[in-house]
């Protein structure tokens, strides 16, 4: 049974992480539309279609995509090694259930 909740409080501590990563990349996606409308204020240029261009062309905007795609990376990370510990926990519980079966066959 004390294995158990090890492998618990590894899942567990797997969480913190994930969330964390998912809110940052969240802010980054919400706050990317704000920035955009922000720059396209900012323009001199007279036509939306310009003015978007100038807002997706500026260094501001291209620095903020970069940080999108390093919070992606680190969400999909934090994911991944969440599904693991889900995984190897399910593995072990087979595990488990097949000694337990195992025992009472004898």
């Amino acid at each position: 049974m004390d294995d158990f909740f090890k492998r618990i409080e590894r899942m567990g501590a797997a969480i913190g992480p994930y969330a964390k990563a998912k809110a940052e990349r969240v802010y980054i996606e919400q706050y990317r539309k704000s920035k955009k409308a922000l720059l396209m204020r900012g323009s001199q240029e007279k036509t939306i279609a310009d003015r978007e261009a100038e807002a997706y062309s500026d260094p501001e905007y291209i620095e903020l995509l970069v940080g999108l795609r390093q919070s992606v990376e680190v969400e999909e990370k934090a994911k991944w090694a969440l599904e693991k510990f889900k995984i190897e926990f399910e593995h072990w519980r087979t595990l488990q259930a097949n000694e337990r079966y195992a025992k009472e066959r004898v």
